[in-house]
């Protein structure tokens, strides 16, 4: 039960960009296309999974005094392995995902899994917990990714030669430029607040307060424990 559990929260409860909002740098920096979307969500899943994995297994074996440097190493690793096969198999979106592939290493929600769950956990929890979190970070990506591309290029690219074009003509360029990227998260961050909001209601409960997010509740360091 627990590893279902550590499973679907990393998917919904706390979905790491529209409940826990990490990793916004590449969340808003790669969902100009689905594709993109896709292949991030996919490289930082792979690397979710691998180093909590490694990291629970390893737990007892870290001292405390340089647990984050020996997390940061074990990261990296898979990092490098991903880059290194996205640029022979995948080098067209290697290319496109350009540094938001290597900074992977130092993504708060890979690091925050391994401080908050895999140094604390079993190996199986650990895995279900970095592959839960993965999908529900590439599905967002994917969700954001689709509205922006669908509004500013009147098309949505998902993998390849596989797209679906000409969906409509009125095209909003704002959508697909920086700017673009914050109104959607936004938007998207309102409306599944509403949403929650909502679904509270009909179940008689109160609505859902917001997940601390303060330096108080931080779990990188002493004071957040």
């Amino acid at each position: 039960m627990k590893t279902w559990l550590a499973f679907w929260s990393g998917i919904f409860k706390n979905n790491p960009t529209f409940r826990l909002v990490l990793g916004l740098c590449p969340t808003l920096a790669v969902t100009t296309s689905l594709e993109n979307a896709l292949g991030m969500g996919l490289a930082a899943t792979f690397v979710l999974v691998c180093s909590n994995g490694i990291i629970s297994a390893l737990r007892k074996l870290i001292p405390d005094a340089v647990h984050i440097p020996c997390y940061i190493v074990i990261v990296a690793t898979f990092v490098t392995a991903v880059d290194l096969l996205m640029q022979a198999y995948l080098p067209a979106l290697s290319e496109s995902l350009g540094i938001f592939i290597p900074l992977i290493v130092v993504n708060c929600i890979i690091l925050g899994r391994a401080e908050a769950f895999a140094c604390k956990n079993g190996v199986v929890d650990s895995l279900a917990d970095g592959l839960g979190t993965g999908i529900g970070f590439t599905l967002a990506l994917a969700l954001i990714a689709a509205v922006r591309e669908i509004a500013g290029a009147g098309s949505l690219t998902i993998w390849g030669d596989l797209a679906i074009k000409n969906i409509h003509s009125n095209t909003v360029v704002l959508a697909i430029l920086p700017a673009g990227g914050f109104i959607t998260l936004g938007l998207l961050l309102a409306l599944i607040n509403r949403l929650g909001e909502a679904s509270a209601r009909r179940r008689g409960a109160p609505a859902p307060l917001p997940i601390n997010l303060d330096c108080r509740h931080c779990t990188m360091c002493p004071a957040g424990k």
